[in-house]
């Protein structure tokens, strides 16, 4: 079954990315068609979901790099490193004000998307991983922009 995965993520990975994906879109919606006074909240709650989620991507990087790694190998440290870097980002950009979290955020974002490519080409993450991270990324990005530009 594994070999069925290689160039296409898994249907759970990706309905599971599709609903992690909703918050995302809802609060940027919010943010720009909402009434006034839900508006702070809802740039509050999407720099809130976006660190979190930042986090969990490098988790899901802590998890590949320790599933199959030797713990003496020097990309073992590299990658370890890099798998944590996300949450210290997303745990600063929490806090500035919101407005500079949400851009960094998306920063981010497209950082850890351009290291999951980068990832799964070295044999790092699942060859179907950045396909399945594409359009999760990218929503993210562009729903967290368009909050904080309006």
């Amino acid at each position: 079954m594994a070999q069925m995965w290689q160039g296409q993520p898994p249907r759970p990975a990706v309905l599971l990315g599709a609903f992690g994906l909703f918050p995302f879109l809802a609060l940027g919606a919010i943010s720009v068609f909402g009434p006034v006074h839900a508006i702070e909240n809802a740039l509050g709650a999407l720099a809130a979901y976006g660190a979190i989620i930042l986090s969990f991507l490098g988790g899901a990087h802590w998890g590949f790099c320790i599933a199959g790694s030797k713990s003496c190998l020097p990309e073992t440290t590299f990658r370890l490193m890099a798998s944590v870097t996300p949450s210290i980002v997303a745990w600063l950009s929490l806090l500035g004000p919101t407005e500079i979290s949400l851009y960094v955020l998306s920063c981010a974002f497209v950082a850890m998307l351009i290291f999951d490519i980068w990832s799964a080409r070295h044999g790092w993450a699942p060859a179907w991983y950045p396909v399945l991270r594409w359009p999760l990324s990218i929503g993210a990005v562009i729903s967290s922009l368009v909050a904080v530009a309006v």
